[in-house]
This record gives C-alpha cells, sequence and structure tokens, in this order.
C-alpha cells in the first residue's frame, strides 16, 4: 500500500438500530484516526460534541484503544493512544480488517468498522467522500439505540401523550430513512482538531 497515493474504503454500520444505519466512505491512506474520526462524523451525521474511542486489535491479537487520551486515568483504565498520531494505516493493513468506533459514550452509539478496499486515487476526484449508504443517523442525545427505538415509536403515534414534546424537540418531523450519500459534505481534520484542542 502507498499511503500518499492509495485510499482505503470503509464500511461503516451503526450497530442496534433499526431502520439499519450505514456508510461507505472512501479516506486517504495517510490518514490518522482523528482524520478517520471527522471523516466519519460528517458521514453519519453526527454533530461530533462528545468524547469517541476506536477499539482495534493490534499484530499480537490484543485490543487497542485509540482516541482522545484522558488526562487523569484511573489505575486500571486501559492506555488510550492519541488519534491524531496513530496512522490507520498502522491497523488497516489488510482487506476485512475490523475495529469497533464508539461515540458518546453516555448514549453509547457503537460502529462496525471494515475495511473493504484499497485502490489508488483516481485523478480529479476529492477525498474523503460518501460513495453510499442508507438512512438517517438518530439524533444526538436521543438515548441510545433503546432511546431512539423509543423516540420513532413516539412519532409514528400522533395519540401518544409525548408525541408533541418530542416533535418540538426535533425541531420538525424527522424522516429515518432519508439520506443522500451526494449531500455528505466533509470537514477538515486538522480545523476540527483546532477547535477542539487549539486556540480555535
Amino acid at each position: 500500500m502507498d499511503v500518499k497515493r492509495d485510499v482505503m474504503m470503509f464500511r461503516v454500520a451503526l450497530q442496534d438500530v433499526h431502520p439499519a444505519v450505514w456508510r461507505l466512505i472512501e479516506v486517504p491512506a495517510r490518514y490518522s484516526f482523528w482524520d478517520l474520526h471527522v471523516a466519519i462524523q460528517d458521514a453519519m451525521g453526527w454533530l461530533d460534541c462528545h468524547l469517541h474511542l476506536f477499539r482495534i486489535a493490534d499484530a499480537r491479537g490484543d485490543v487497542v484503544e485509540i482516541g482522545i487520551p484522558n488526562d487523569e486515568p484511573f489505575d486500571d483504565e486501559p492506555v488510550c493512544l492519541r488519534g491524531w498520531d496513530v496512522p490507520i494505516a498502522d491497523y488497516f493493513d489488510r482487506l476485512g480488517a475490523r475495529a469497533e468506533y464508539e461515540y458518546d459514550f453516555g448514549d453509547g452509539w457503537v460502529h462496525e468498522l471494515r475495511l473493504e478496499g484499497i485502490m489508488s486515487r483516481r485523478r480529479g476526484t476529492k477525498y474523503p467522500r460518501c460513495v453510499g449508504g442508507a438512512n438517517r443517523c438518530p439524533p444526538e442525545d436521543c438515548g441510545g439505540p433503546f432511546g431512539y427505538a423509543e423516540m420513532l415509536r413516539t412519532i409514528a403515534d400522533p395519540g401518544h401523550e409525548e408525541y408533541a414534546s418530542t416533535m418540538e424537540w426535533l425541531d420538525g418531523p424527522f424522516d429515518a430513512t432519508a439520506f443522500d450519500p451526494g449531500r455528505v459534505r466533509f470537514d477538515n481534520p486538522a480545523k476540527r482538531w483546532r477547535i477542539a484542542f487549539g486556540d480555535g
């Protein structure tokens, strides 16, 4: 693999939700895990306002955690590598390689990542890009998969006692099946890092 010239195609599937939410994204092979995190956020439709963590096996089969380290970890807490320091190519080195990506530890949105392809960049094509997917991402802070299922049941029943308040919280209609990969826009991961950790 030529990390300067190749791109990686990932399937990102949100677990434990119906209808199934998934994306197919292509990112530069030179990306770090932070860069991949930003691409996942943008493709899924999350707002990147909570913590995240990748879990992936290393060459020995041990699970490694990559994300945003805790400044004051507990004694028995696993070491978390800084995502912006770790190239994705160090771990996604073969087709079919998988990782778990968790976003918002309170709601617990768990995604499965699978490396679907490694290919040369296409001339005139801008990366990252979303080339496929289905269904809308759940709203932020809706209570994880269980809360999302309850929300969908509520808005499907205008007679539900919480229908009006839920619709007000959603700020209008919510179509769980709405998704168009052509409308996905990707932010610059370096800019997102500066906003999160730099002087903004």
